[in-house]
């Protein structure tokens, strides 16, 4: 059914893109069941890996639903939403522009969460941050961990439309955290710069300083987009072989 995929673009992007491009034809119609991931692996030519990060982009999308022992089946057609991932041109530009999106939503949602944090959120805040720590002296990147602490931040607001759009925006602010901490991991300066600039978003929200919060969070992103500006082109060029190795990995 599917032609093998490669290439130097992501090969999560082209996977996701063969996919859309059935449903949006009409190829694969509302209801119709999605090849298993054994079978969308040998059609295309990719690791399982690639297979499992395109079916979320697509199930993120609206576009298809899992069920459980059943399969993924395409969803009803509706207004398409936008295509976050194809908007920037380029890794640089696209990491940057997340990194401004995130600025005034990471802002508001620390304000928020300052206000609003049960007792229980915050120990959620504080356990997200040690995981952090854990995974990074495991040798790991701690980008799940690091999502993982804003997303407590924004579940801990109580406002269901702020959390459903962190929700939404998952695959590509993870993408997005994936080159910022690689960036950061070059340097040990930078990795204890993020460290201290997490803890004084949570120290504001414990504190219940809403305004110090916002301003701790926005701070963040201010000085993350600086750390990414200050970054050579042979980072960037090793971050666009970094996708693909990740998407490739067994």
């Amino acid at each position: 059914m599917f032609s093998k995929v490669s290439g130097p673009v992501r090969l999560a992007d082209r996977v996701a893109a063969v996919l859309s491009e059935e449903i949006e034809s009409g190829r694969l119609a509302e209801g119709d069941k999605l090849p298993t991931e054994v079978e969308l692996v040998k059609q295309l030519g990719v690791s399982r890996t690639v297979v499992r990060e395109a079916v979320s982009r697509l199930r993120n999308a609206g576009l298809v639903e899992p069920r459980q022992g059943l399969g993924v089946f395409v969803m009803p057609r509706r207004t398409r939403p936008l295509d976050l991932e194809a908007e920037a041109a380029g890794t640089k530009s696209k990491v940057l522009q997340i990194v401004e999106v995130r600025r005034p939503m990471e802002g508001e949602a620390a304000y928020l969460a300052a206000i609003r944090a049960t007792p229980g959120d915050l120990a959620r805040m504080r356990q997200a941050l040690d995981t952090i720590d854990a995974a990074v002296a495991a040798g790991g990147d701690g980008v799940d961990e690091d999502l993982a602490f804003h997303r407590s931040i924004a579940e801990s607001t109580g406002n269901a439309v702020l959390v459903s759009t962190v929700r939404y925006l998952g695959e590509v602010l993870r993408s997005g955290i994936r080159v910022t901490r690689a960036n950061e991991a070059r340097r040990g300066d930078f990795i204890e710069a993020v460290r201290q600039e997490h803890h004084a978003i949570l120290a504001a929200i414990e504190a219940g300083d809403a305004k110090a919060a916002r301003a701790a969070a926005r701070r963040h992103m201010k000085h993350a987009a600086a750390r990414l500006q200050d970054a050579d082109e042979v980072f960037w060029t090793e971050t666009e072989d970094l996708d693909v190795d990740l998407d490739t990995a067994p």
